[in-house]
Parts: C-alpha cells; structure tokens; sequence
C-alpha cells in the first residue's frame, strides 16, 4: 500500500500543474509552431517538462522530509545534487523554448547539471561482470564513466522526443520497470523503488495531457529530465547499466545511429531530420498513435527480459536488440522504397 502513495502525490500534482503550464506557455507565446520537420498543424505550448518537474520537485522534498528516501543507497547529497541538476535543465529548457539557442548554448545546461550531480557524489562505484562477480572503480573513471552516461541518457530521450506522447510515455515505462527490478534486490520501500515511482507518477501524470493529439509538448527542459533522471536511477540503484540499456535500447541504438549517419553521411551532428525510427514508422503508414504503441511494447518486452536475465543473459539480450534493431531498420528502409517507387 505504501508503494502507491508516493506514485499518486507526483501524479496528481502532474496533472494539477500541467494545465497551469499550459496557460502560462500560452501567454508568453512560448509554442511549437508548424514548420520544417514539424508534424503537428497548429502551434502547441512548450514547457510541459516544467509541470513534470513542479511535481517531481515537491513530491521529493515531501518524502525527503519524512525520511522516505534517505538510507544507504541515496544520501542528501544526492537528493541535493539530483534536484539542483534538474533545476539546471529546466532554466536552459525554458531560456530555449523561448529564445531558440544555438547549440553550444544547449549543452551547457546539461552538462553542467550533470557535473552538479556528479560533484554530489553520483558515479558509477561498478558494474556487473557478466562472468561472475563485479567491476570496480576508482574514483575517477566512476565519475568519468557516470558523466557519458548521463549526458547519453539525456539526449536520448531529447531525440526520442518526436511523436506525441513518445518521450514521456517511454519514460513511464522505464520508470515503472526500475521500480519492479529494485523490488528483486532492494530492501522493502527503498530510496531508488520510492523516487522511481515519482519519476512514473509525474510523466504518467503529463502524458494525459501529451497523448496524441497533444495539448502541451516537452520542450527542451522536459525533454532533457526525462532522460537525465532515468540515467540517474540506473546508478544510484546500484549501477543497473545493462537493464537501463535494455529498457531504453530501442532509442538509445536509434540515437547511436542518427549520430553516425549525421557525422559521417550528412557532415553535420545538429542538422535535425526526419530520419528517426518514430519518422520511419509513420512514412511506411502507421498512424501515430500506432507508431508511439509500437515502440511502448518494444520498450516493454526489452525491458521485461532484464527482469528475468543474470548479467551474462542481459548481454546476450543487448546483443539480440542490436540485431533486432539492424533488421527493423533495413525493413523499414526496404519498405519505404518499395512503397515510394509504386
């Protein structure tokens, strides 16, 4: 019973600010209008990761109070440097809703809300060996590895964030799969099972107001935090890289591959393109709804196996995604030619 509370005080609070957020983005003209790689009609308010963020702010500092997130994995350090890291990336997502910046400016809020949350003391201590035992860390590969984590977790759901409802709903989901998992290993009502099922309340709690149609987007802040605090729970839930991977590999591989073929075919990393699976999808005839389901369920059966898998089977799971991913790809690919050449 205790389990539920802490998911329904961020969703209701969600869906309590949400609305709000959307007037206030309404007002200062802070919205998405039509365009070039834009599949929307009309302008839609931006800021929506504020909402999401109001509502896990509150929600942690209401359980921090209590003493419901404190024990040996999470300290207040922690707490400090993940909301202090949050609120980084909802004034560069706010500063870029509103003003477009370049970049080089971009990236600098989560890089330095990164480096807050790693000076808190976050990084990765080890890993599993998938042939038995663990891999330790010193300090400073702990934080260097923990600082590409969180910067690829953060912009892949800031890339994933194309289709109404996408972004936020996979992150519902991944949120829900990291609290199942702490619930094998974890003591009972744990730190990481409490914050995972705020991070789940409060973008569930959104994605009613997200689902296509959407009434309100992301925007930049949202779509950074989404990414951000889920790369965040994977280590502080005791450096769960590989079910992180595999809960969040369809759009982590998507990322890698828009990454090489913007570097290498199109000679430029930050020239956006219609070029991602959630794109694929549509041109080959899903509707949008049926595209977004399509990748909740890849996301789901990924995510589910590393519930059931030792660290050698999450590996051998890793390994099948890659290949799942290289068909689906080369399918999807095949079919768009044949449909565009009739």
């Amino acid at each position: 019973m205790f389990y539920i509370f802490p998911f329904l005080v961020s969703f209701f609070l969600a869906i309590f600010f949400t609305p709000l957020i959307k007037r206030l983005a309404l007002k200062f003209r802070i919205v998405d209008s039509p365009g070039l790689r834009k599949i929307h009609q009309k302008p839609i308010p931006l800021l929506g990761g504020l909402a999401i963020f109001l509502a896990f702010f509150i929600s942690v500092l209401f359980f921090w109070f209590n003493g419901s997130i404190i024990d040996s994995r999470v300290n207040s350090f922690y707490i400090i440097g993940i909301l202090l890291g949050s609120l980084i990336l909802m004034i560069g997502g706010f500063l870029d809703d509103k003003y477009n910046l370049k970049p080089w400016q971009q990236i600098s809020f989560p890089v330095s809300a990164i480096i807050i949350t790693l000076i808190a003391g976050i990084r990765i201590h080890f890993v599993s060996n998938p042939f038995g035992g663990i891999l330790e860390f010193g300090v400073i590969i702990g934080f260097i590895l923990a600082f590409f984590w969180l910067l690829i977790m953060t912009y892949t759901t800031k890339l994933l964030d194309g289709l109404d409802g996408l972004a936020s709903g996979v992150t519902t989901i991944a949120a829900f799969l990291i609290f199942i998992v702490s619930l094998f290993w974890d003591v009972p009502f744990s730190s990481t099972s409490v914050l995972a099922l705020i991070v789940a309340g409060a973008t569930l709690g959104f994605l009613i107001f997200n689902w296509h149609p959407a009434k309100i987007f992301l925007g930049e802040g949202g779509s950074v935090f989404c990414g951000y605090i889920l790369g965040v729970l994977a280590i502080i839930s005791g450096s769960k890289i590989a079910t992180a991977l595999l809960v969040m590999g369809i759009p982590v591989l998507d990322v890698v591959w828009v990454v090489i073929r913007r570097l290498f075919f199109d000679r430029s990393i930050t020239k956006g393109d219609q070029k991602h699976l959630h794109f694929r999808l549509l041109e080959i005839g899903l509707s949008h709804r049926q595209a977004v389901i399509f990748l909740y369920l890849l996301t789901l059966a990924f995510g589910f196996s590393s519930l059931f898998l030792a660290s050698f089977g999450k590996i051998i799971a890793l390994l099948i995604l890659l290949i799942f991913m290289v068909i689906l790809f080369t399918s999807l690919y095949t079919i768009y030619r044949l449909k565009n050449s009739d």
